[in-house]
């Protein structure tokens, strides 16, 4: 992946809401690069989506629409309490 779309894939995981900057920037610096390019493509269609539809699935309020979204919904917040850990 070239330099220039790790910087896009940091600056779309900067979103309006704090809290989901908290999950997704750390996320997009620390992990992404590490993903098979098929779930690069998805983490990509995962910020596509709007700021309040992410919240909601993240704190597990409603399912997501397409269900490929759930088990890298499900590794971002084991990413977040893994950093969370002393």
């Amino acid at each position: 992946m070239t330099e220039l779309n790790k910087q896009k894939i940091f600056w779309h995981s900067r979103r309006g809401m704090l809290e989901l900057d908290l999950l997704l920037v750390p996320y997009a610096r620390e992990v992404f690069e590490t993903l098979a390019p098929d779930q690069q493509q998805l983490y990509e269609k995962l910020l596509q989506e709007e700021d309040q539809d992410l919240w909601d699935w993240f704190l597990d309020r409603t399912e997501p629409p397409q269900t490929k979204f759930k088990p890298l919904i499900a590794q971002i917040l084991a990413h977040k309490a893994a950093q969370a850990q002393p």
